[in-house]
C-alpha cells in the first residue's frame, strides 16, 4: 500500500518515524515547509514535495486542526483512504471525494524527544469495516493499545487529554516561574513531578491527592497566598485549591 504523509511538524515527523523503525515504506511526505520536509526526507529517508502531491492508497494529514480542511482539498485519487490525526476534529472535516477516517495517536509529541511508541494508544475511525480494519492493522505494528472510537468518543478523549496533559504542563511553567523569581533550580522540582506522574499508575489520581487543600490546612493556604505577588499565580492557586475542596467535600 503506498502511503504518503502531509505535513512537517512534530505529529507528521512521528509518524514518518514510526513507520520507518517498523518498515512500513512512506512513498512522500508534502507540505508547505521546505525546511521542515527536507530534515525530515534526510533523516527517513522519504521523498517530499510543496508543489506535487504523489499519488497513493492511503494519505495521514497531520497539521494544524485550522489546516486540516485546506490541505485535504490537495487530495483528488478518489479510490484512496484519508485519515486525519486531529483528536477534536470529525473525519467528515476532510474535504473530497474518498474514504474519509481518524488515525488519534494519544501523545504529545516534540521532534526533539523520542518516544516509545509501542506505550502510545491509538484511536481510529472509518466510514466503513474494511477501512477500520486497515488503520488498526497499521496501528498495531506500532502499538498493542488501538482502539475504534467514533468522534463523540472522541472529543471527550481530547478534552481528558488537555486537562491530563495540557493543563498539567502550564502548571509546571507556572511552577517553574516561582522557583526562577527565587532562584530556586526547577531540577530540584523533577523528582517530585516524577513520583508524582508515577504515583498515578497504581494509584487512583483522587486517592494520590496531597497537600494543604485535601488536608484542609488554613493557615498553610493563607500563609501560600500572602507569598504570591503575581496576581495570576494568585488566581490559579485559589482556583486549584477550591476545586481540590470541592472534590473531597472539605
Amino acid at each position: 500500500m503506498k502511503i504518503a504523509i502531509l505535513g512537517s511538524g512534530n505529529v507528521a515527523y512521528h509518524l514518518a518515524k514510526m513507520f520507518k523503525e517498523k518498515n512500513i515504506p512512506i512513498s512522500q511526505i508534502f507540505g508547505r515547509n521546505e525546511k521542515d520536509l527536507q530534515e525530515i526526507s534526510d533523516q527517513f529517508e522519504i521523498p517530499f514535495s510543496t508543489t506535487e502531491l504523489a499519488d497513493a492508497e492511503l494519505y495521514f494529514i497531520a497539521v494544524n486542526d485550522d489546516a486540516v480542511a485546506a490541505i485535504s482539498k490537495n487530495i483528488k485519487n478518489q479510490n484512496s483512504l484519508v485519515a486525519h490525526t486531529s483528536g477534536s476534529l470529525p473525519k467528515e472535516i476532510l474535504e473530497g471525494n474518498y474514504r474519509k477516517a481518524s488515525f488519534y495517536p494519544l501523545q504529545t509529541f516534540s521532534k526533539s524527544k523520542m518516544l516509545q511508541y509501542s506505550e502510545i494508544p491509538f484511536f481510529v475511525e472509518a466510514e466503513n469495516e474494511a477501512d477500520s480494519q486497515i488503520l488498526e492493522n497499521l496501528a498495531l505494528k506500532i502499538s498493542e493499545k488501538v482502539m475504534k472510537s467514533d468522534y463523540e468518543k472522541r472529543k471527550y478523549i481530547h478534552l481528558t487529554a488537555v486537562f491530563a496533559c495540557n493543563f498539567v504542563n502550564h502548571l509546571f511553567a507556572r511552577a517553574k516561574e516561582i522557583s526562577d523569581s527565587q532562584q530556586i533550580p526547577f531540577h530540584y522540582f523533577l523528582p517530585l513531578i516524577k513520583e508524582t506522574t508515577s504515583k498515578i499508575e497504581k494509584i487512583e489520581p483522587k486517592l494520590a491527592q496531597t497537600g494543604p487543600a485535601i488536608r484542609n490546612d488554613e493557615k498553610i493556604l493563607q500563609l501560600h497566598e500572602a507569598l504570591i505577588t503575581e496576581e495570576e499565580h494568585l488566581k490559579i492557586y485559589q482556583v486549584m485549591n477550591e476545586s481540590i475542596k470541592k472534590m473531597y467535600e472539605l
